[in-house]
């Protein structure tokens, strides 16, 4: 018999992976900060809870998936919060992405409670959430990650137990470091077939199935070429992951320059205004140095 779940986080990607729990018919809790982003939920068979206490009361597995180290806290220590209303044996399950060593201090608050703790960071975007396809990278106990794997297999298609408590969280933002790597390189390679006068959609059909294809050049350069800028992930919170990267390397003593760039990158086109766009934008701020745009 299945356990039941709660679900705290109804973003861009909490949303698509709630869903896909009760599309699995498992019995899900929901909470979100802002209340109306759970009408979606409830009308496709969820119950709602009053605060993340209220959750953690109802349910034994809760799962987190909000914006960042803070919002965790939050959700975890605060007022109204899961670790007021945790029971013994309860699982909790952050999805989100966040400080590696923030993971293991709340994960020490969780087990004196009688509890345990996954850090299991996603990757694959809004599409992989909505259609279940996520990368999840596990830290914690093997025991708990068994408990929820059939949860996780839910909403991801590649589940990894990478290692103990925060293994997840870093191993998460060695996808980021390889994530934004990609992302700068096609923005610097799109930008160069433009001024050649290549044709941009015959240029990723015949690149994307060689050494050079990724998931990243697959889903994110077609919505460049045509200056798609909505986000599957934006560009402040992939301003946030990149300043976990570059406080985790300075603690580790390993060089983060391609992050750095990135970091600056994204930043100047924050200062434009345009942090709540897809993190593939980082195109715009490699145009501006040249004054050339890609797909006009």
């Amino acid at each position: 018999m299945s356990e039941k779940l709660g679900f705290i986080g109804l973003g861009i990607m909490g949303k698509g992976m709630a869903l896909n729990l009760l599309k699995n018919g498992f019995d899900v809790c929901v909470w979100n900060r802002t209340e109306s982003k759970c009408d979606e939920l409830i009308a496709a068979g969820a119950s709602k809870g009053n605060t993340p206490a209220d959750v953690a009361a109802k349910t034994d597995i809760i799962f987190i998936c909000v914006s960042d180290t803070a919002d965790v806290e939050a959700v975890v220590l605060g007022e109204n919060g899961v670790l007021g209303s945790l029971k013994a044996g309860s699982l909790v399950v952050d999805h989100s992405t966040i400080s590696p060593k923030a993971t293991t201090d709340m994960a020490v608050q969780i087990e004196a409670k009688g509890a345990k703790m996954l850090d299991a960071p996603v990757s694959g975007g809004n599409e992989g959430a909505a259609n279940g396809t996520l990368s999840i990278m596990v830290g914690g106990d093997a025991d708990q990650v068994e408990r929820a794997m059939p949860y996780l297999q839910a909403m991801g298609k590649t589940i990894t137990h990478v290692g103990d408590q925060g293994a997840g969280q870093s191993a998460k933002l060695v996808n980021q470091i390889l994530v934004i790597g990609t992302m700068v390189s096609m923005g610097e390679a799109l930008l160069f077939a433009e001024a050649s006068g290549l044709d941009l959609q015959k240029t990723l059909d015949a690149v994307s199935g060689g050494a050079a294809g990724s998931w990243t050049l697959s889903n994110r350069g077609p919505q460049a070429i045509v200056r798609d800028w909505r986000p599957g992930f934006t560009i402040d919170l992939q301003q946030k992951d990149l300043r976990l990267v570059l406080e985790a390397a300075d603690h580790v003593g390993v060089p983060a320059m391609t992050t750095s760039l990135a970091f600056n990158l994204y930043r100047s086109l924050q200062t434009q205004g345009l942090g709540h766009e897809g993190n593939h934008a980082i195109v715009k701020a490699l145009e501006n140095l040249v004054d050339i745009r890609i797909g006009e």
